[in-house]
């Protein structure tokens, strides 16, 4: 497998499971009582739940769509605010590892995604002689930056 095409798909697997965590917890920030009474424990009135679940939502949304990747930027900074607000916020309310820990391995993830997504960013307009796309493997690539098109600024 050509190093390029394994980190696409690196980038996939990883973004992947970064979006389904990110999704599953504006899922339970907006259903589950219990996240609803660990927001109370941490201080936050009740609609910042239902604000940061809508925004986790758009933000996988932008990370999965071929969007310019300015935006992609945004997406991945509001998740890293995100991620370091929820470790502050369990640490100054003096919870252990078992409430902390998600948002530190949710990091991990998000730290993975983003790391793969600038190497896409910096591979070739194409791996292939037929012009294909480098992440979907068909067609031209798209005049967008989803994973594998070119990056702003490049020929």
């Amino acid at each position: 497998m050509p190093r390029s095409k394994g980190i696409v798909i690196g980038f996939w697997i990883v973004t992947a499971l970064f979006c389904l965590q990110m999704g599953f917890t504006a899922y339970a920030q907006l259903r589950l009582p219990q996240v609803a009474g660990a927001f109370t424990h941490l201080g936050f009135p009740a609609y910042f739940r239902v604000e940061l679940a809508l925004a986790k939502v758009l933000g996988v949304v932008l990370l999965l769509a071929p969007v310019p990747a300015r935006v992609k930027e945004w997406a991945y900074a509001g998740f890293a605010i995100d991620l370091g607000s929820a470790l502050i916020a369990h640490l100054s309310v003096g919870d252990g590892p078992e409430a902390w820990g998600w948002a530190v391995a949710t990091g991990m993830l998000w730290g993975l995604s983003y790391f793969f997504w600038r190497r896409v960013q910096a591979m070739p307009e194409s791996t292939s002689s037929r012009g294909e796309h480098p992440a979907s493997g068909d067609g031209p690539a798209a005049e967008t930056n989803s994973p594998g098109a070119p990056h702003p600024g490049t020929a």
